[in-house]
């Protein structure tokens, strides 16, 4: 780049083992440009690291020890000298060598003797090509740190939508917003543990994880669609009230399918899967007892198994207007009673593995009331 009053001069690293050679180069260069010299390629790779920021380099090829295409190699496999722009200088002037200077990275060749009048037409544009990518690579780098802080924003209101209509169920119920905050810990704590299990590293990477984790506050979301007598009775529902509070795993679930259905971005819907398959399954039983499609086993969705396990230790542990909370110990006890029943004895044993700090959990996010 030439001279500006808005910035500092080029430098320009000048790599020739004849002082003459140097000499004469830098002369034309000076006034222009700064000037630093090495008088061989060991030297030339030592200036570099030492100032890095070198803009570009006139090298050499025909030098003791280290010759012009070993420097060149050397700087092209270190990431902080591999996007300096070199041009070869040399008393060579065979095709097979220039075309070998070009093919390790060279970005021009000139023979000597060097004509002052073409090297600085040469470096002109190789600087002004440099300058032309050097702000190319920062508008890349502010665009990329853009598009990520919008892109951290959507997902971060993204998870406190799907989180507010997790709290709106939960209150029709007089659930409490704790409730949301402790069973999605406590689907977390299951996946981590579970994703270390070679049957399961598949199916629960962490982008599935986190997906899963995200979509659990939407367990419950079919709750909107009951009738309060039903959903804030305090005492037993009959069999009939209970056949109605059954269907908020359906309702749940299909008014997500309905929202993934109008759609048009894949990336999306499919975050919303997770949670229609939680809304829907949460209820089903490993041993097909459960509600509302009697699923049994393996057919049950590992999300859904998840947050079954999640959803009753959190009723267990936590006190209702008609009952008290259980004690941690007895939850774990009951908890592991059901594997084969309620649970899946994969599930369960994450558990087990986790018990201390789904305790910690419940201690750390009681409810006031509780």
């Amino acid at each position: 780049m030439e001279p500006t009053d808005d910035g500092p001069l080029a430098t320009i690293l000048v790599v020739d083992d004849t002082p003459v050679n140097l000499e004469m180069i830098g002369d034309a260069l000076r006034g222009r440009y700064r000037v630093r010299v090495a008088i061989n390629g060991r030297n030339a790779l030592a200036a570099i690291e030492g100032e890095p920021d070198v803009d570009l380099v006139l090298l050499d090829i025909m030098m003791p020890e280290l010759d012009g295409y070993e420097v060149l190699t050397k700087l092209r496999e270190n990431p902080v000298t591999r996007d300096i722009p070199v041009i070869f200088v040399t008393a060579l002037d065979d095709d097979v060598d220039e075309a070998k200077g070009l093919a390790l990275g060279a970005v021009d060749y000139l023979t000597k003797p060097v004509r002052p009048p073409i090297l600085l037409a040469r470096v002109a544009t190789h600087l002004e090509l440099k300058r032309s990518r050097d702000v190319l690579r920062e508008q890349n780098r502010w665009l990329e740190s853009e598009v990520k802080v919008r892109s951290e924003r959507a997902t971060h209101l993204q998870d406190l939508s799907i989180r507010a209509l997790g709290y709106l169920a939960e209150t029709r119920d007089m659930e409490t917003g704790a409730h949301i905050l402790r069973t999605q810990r406590y689907v977390a704590e299951l996946a981590e543990q579970l994703s270390s299990d070679p049957g399961f590293a598949s199916l629960l990477t962490a982008e599935t994880i986190d997906l899963i984790v995200k979509s659990a506050p939407l367990h419950d979301l079919g709750k909107v669609g009951v009738p309060d007598s039903i959903l804030r009775k305090p005492g037993k529902l009959d069999a009939a009230e209970w056949a109605v509070m059954r269907t908020h795993a359906k309702l749940g679930a299909d008014a997500l399918r309905k929202a993934t259905s109008q759609m048009s971005d894949p990336e999306a819907s499919d975050y919303l899967r997770f949670a229609i398959e939680i809304a829907h399954h949460h209820h089903e039983k490993w041993d097909g007892s459960g509600y509302p499609d009697g699923l049994r086993g393996d057919q049950i969705p590992i999300a859904a198994r998840l947050m079954a396990l999640a959803d009753v230790y959190d009723a267990l542990t936590s006190r209702r207007v008609y009952k008290d909370r259980m004690a941690l110990d007895e939850a774990r006890d009951l908890i592991v009673r059901e594997s084969g029943r309620h649970f899946d004895p994969a599930v369960v044993s994450a558990f087990q593995a986790r018990a201390e700090r789904f305790g910690q959990i419940a201690l750390e996010l009681r409810d006031a009331s509780s």
